[in-house]
């Protein structure tokens, strides 16, 4: 059964192992009307497997029922569903098409399937949570860009201070306070220190005098300045309520951690923090539907893929596919440890043999899912090891 799903209906397109086609619906997006088609189809045929190219969001539901009522469930990546789909006949692309593309994909080509393993209660708020977190991420990074790019505009010498700093709350409830040069200029060097030292006691003093060096370098003042003086003060209070939201997101997030069993696991790896695990465990689980590390790494987009055609070979690359949320969180991960003697040994042996920083960053994260594959495999922590020299 193939699920093309919807908001209010889904698309079901059923197929025998012989391929004769034995449905093809729309069904509401309700649990009594999708656990009748499951339980009708159970009964006739015994063993169902439904799958489904988004099993989040809108096809959670569908999945869940598909679980309760007996059925076997599996994911179509929508990138794999996408190529597969150029491969047959027509331009046309409808609901009903899709969801025939999906369940003849799952007959004839099963190696494109993920497994969907029934997810417990901790790892399902991980995942919402997770996904919650790096929303607020991107729109601290959004404000944070605009601060950025309104002093830039009009005091340069000031967004090279204040800029870097943005992260810290001292910093944005400065901002809230003094939005302009003028405003910062006006209060004077010893209100800043009153304003900036309960919440940054040991760096005080040094920011009041950096802020004062940048405005004196500066003499004359751009025209719409004076607009910084309504436009700062309310990103920079926009900023500190989302980083509020995901310090009180990240101890929640340790919390959860803190009741699964892999936690300690993965978070006794270098690079991997609370964030971190927390991504791996929402993306990967335990690890058990792969069966070895190459299915992970190529999961995860890291698995390099050779360019040839004739005798002229290009190298390798990084696909550009795999789940994104995941190459991302093993990218970072791999930033991270670089203070770790064995990936920093790594890294530099890569940069040796003349890869970039992005290219060495990466392959460190293909060896590190390697380990990664291994410690969930046996449920053992990391081990270090003395780095060997190429």
């Amino acid at each position: 059964m193939g699920l093309d799903v919807g908001k209010q209906t889904h698309h079901g397109h059923g197929l025998t192992p012989a391929g004769k086609t034995v449905f093809d619906k729309q069904l509401p997006n309700s649990e009594p009307k999708l656990r009748a088609v499951f339980d009708k189809l159970t009964t006739k045929f015994g063993t169902v497997l439904v799958v489904v190219d988004q099993p989040a969001s809108i096809g959670a539901l569908p999945l869940t029922v598909a679980r309760d009522a007996g059925c076997q469930v599996a994911y179509l990546p929508g990138l794999a569903m996408r190529r597969i789909a150029d491969l047959y006949p027509g331009e046309a692309k409808t609901d009903a098409k899709d969801a025939a593309v999906i369940a003849d994909a799952a007959r004839t080509m099963p190696h494109t399937l993920r497994t969907l393993d029934l997810t417990d209660e901790v790892t399902a708020e991980l995942t919402m949570l997770v996904g919650f977190d790096q929303d607020l991420a991107g729109e601290a990074n959004r404000t944070s860009n605009r601060i950025r790019g309104l002093l830039t505009q009009f005091h340069p010498s000031l967004e090279r201070v204040l800029g870097p700093r943005l992260d810290h709350p001292a910093v944005t409830w400065l901002l809230e306070r003094y939005g302009s040069p003028q405003a910062l200029r006006t209060a004077g060097r010893r209100k800043l220190v009153e304003i900036i030292r309960p919440r940054a006691p040991r760096m005080a003093e040094r920011l009041a005098d950096d802020i004062f060096t940048a405005l004196d370098e500066q003499t004359v003042t751009v025209p719409g300045t004076g607009t910084l003086d309504v436009i700062v003060p309310s990103l920079a209070k926009s900023l500190a309520a989302v980083h509020e939201q995901r310090r009180v997101l990240e101890t929640r997030i340790e919390a959860l951690l803190e009741a699964h069993p892999l936690s300690q696991v993965l978070t006794s790896m270098p690079g991997i923090g609370v964030r971190t695990a927390a991504v791996l465990l929402a993306t990967v689980g335990d690890g058990t539907s792969f069966p070895t590390a190459a299915h992970l790494a190529s999961y995860a987009g890291l698995a390099p893929a050779t360019r040839q055609s004739g005798t002229s070979i290009h190298g390798e690359h990084a696909p550009r596919g795999g789940n994104r949320q995941l190459k991302r969180a093993m990218f970072l991960s791999a930033f991270a440890a670089l203070h770790d003697p064995a990936s920093r040994t790594y890294y530099d042996r890569c940069r040796a043999r003349g890869k970039t920083h992005t290219q060495a960053l990466l392959r460190l994260a293909r060896h590190r899912i390697s380990v990664l594959f291994a410690m969930l495999r046996d449920g053992t922590f990391y081990e270090p090891r003395s780095p060997r020299l190429a």
